[in-house]
């Protein structure tokens, strides 16, 4: 049979966990998270996965562009697709680096430069997809308010270089 420690030997020999964080050794324990961290402790995962399958898309995309669409639209609906597939591998691209940058320290900045990649591309990338294969030319109008969130994470990326 186990003999029982004293409360306090026992957890002087247990490490030390906060907030996920395990270190036996009190000179190399880590703060706890902030809020900040622990609301986005899973974004670096969310960004590289969305980035991922974002990428996949576009090189589907292009390719449906480049073969499937060639006989079906004209040749200036046919630059529109492509610019929408170009600019979603771009903000894929962007949306990895901020996966990798995020898992080196959380930073309000970064989370949103990603978000803002997010958004952008569903508005920017999914309005010129819709524009070309429809022909419905308000589809347009939506294709701006990506564009303006593609230049909003690309200034929250920098300011949270700045900031580091």
């Amino acid at each position: 049979m186990r003999r029982s420690l004293p409360r306090a030997r026992r957890s002087q020999r247990l490490p030390d966990r906060v907030n996920g964080a395990v270190s036996a050794d009190p000179s190399t324990r880590t703060e706890p998270f902030s809020d900040a961290q622990r609301l986005f402790s899973g974004t670096p995962r969310l960004f590289l996965c969305a980035g991922a399958l974002s990428a996949c898309v576009a090189v589907a995309a292009g390719a449906f562009g480049a073969h499937g669409l060639r006989a079906r639209v004209s040749p200036e609906m046919l630059a529109v697709f492509e610019t929408g597939a170009r600019y979603q591998m771009y903000h894929a691209l962007a949306l990895i680096a901020v996966a990798l940058i995020a898992l080196r320290g959380s930073s309000r900045g970064v989370h949103a430069a990603g978000l803002a990649f997010l958004i952008g591309t569903l508005l920017f990338s999914g309005s010129l997809y819709v524009l070309a294969l429809t022909g419905v030319r308000w589809f347009g109008a939506i294709t701006p308010l990506g564009g303006v969130a593609f230049l909003v994470g690309w200034l929250c990326l920098a300011w949270s270089a700045l900031r580091a």
